[in-house]
């Protein structure tokens, strides 16, 4: 894989992809973080695919827009929280307070945006393992432990020995829908699968979950826009 970029204002980076399976060339924009990769057979010369790209631009343009740019944590920037868009500030003593409106954090300025991300990991590191030991109880099935990453193929998993894991940034999203990945995740500890039995089983313990399902699947990509560095 390599490194180019499309012409224009601005320019467009692609990641330039040879394949050996790959029939024809393709492009696939990422909803996660909104690369974008230009897959091509492996002896097609390279001008080829970067003229299939420039023919492209327009839709490439197009769905990059919709997606929106990624949004740098900084002092003044407004993020979502449970929900809820806060501002973050200026925080003084030693801790990170959360109020109506803002986030304020303290220390240095230019550290703001990797402390607050420190706090949130362990904030929905708590919400989860609560959510999870109240479904848990209510499944009948205990689970073995609970990681925190920051994942972006997936917002939360299950491993056949009883493992749980989920993103932090789920922490961002309305409280129903952190509920609802934890349900489904914890339902997973009867059914390894996606059957009927499965959603049934998410429904026994959560409630009608359809509505904080579609919440993520509309939503969910546009968290991973926060850059925390």
């Amino acid at each position: 894989m390599s490194d180019v970029f499309l012409d224009g204002d601005p320019p467009i980076p692609l990641i330039l992809r040879r394949s050996g399976r790959a029939k024809r060339i393709s492009l696939r924009i990422s909803q996660l973080d909104g690369r974008v990769t230009l897959t091509m057979p492996t002896r097609l010369p390279e001008r080829e695919a970067m003229d299939f790209a420039r023919e492209k631009e327009t839709w490439i343009r197009k769905h990059l827009d919709a997606r929106g740019s990624e949004v740098s944590v900084v002092l003044g920037a407004q993020i979502p929280l449970g929900g809820r868009m806060l501002t973050l500030v200026q925080g003084t003593g030693r801790r990170v307070e959360i109020g109506e409106e803002t986030i304020a954090v303290p220390g240095k300025p230019e550290r703001a945006g990797k402390r607050l991300a420190a706090y949130l990991k362990e904030v929905a590191r708590d919400r989860l393992a609560g959510a999870c030991d109240d479904y848990a109880a209510l499944l009948g099935k205990p689970y073995n432990r609970i990681s925190i990453r920051d994942t972006r193929s997936r917002w939360g998993s299950c491993t056949s020995d009883g493992g749980l894991m989920f993103s932090w940034r789920l922490i961002m999203t309305p409280p129903e829908v952190l509920d609802y990945v934890a349900a489904h995740e914890v339902a997973h500890l009867a059914e390894m699968n996606h059957s009927a039995a499965f959603w049934a089983g998410v429904e026994r313990i959560y409630g009608p979950y359809k509505a904080p399902r579609s919440w993520l699947r509309k939503n969910g990509s546009d968290l991973h826009r926060y850059r925390f560095e």
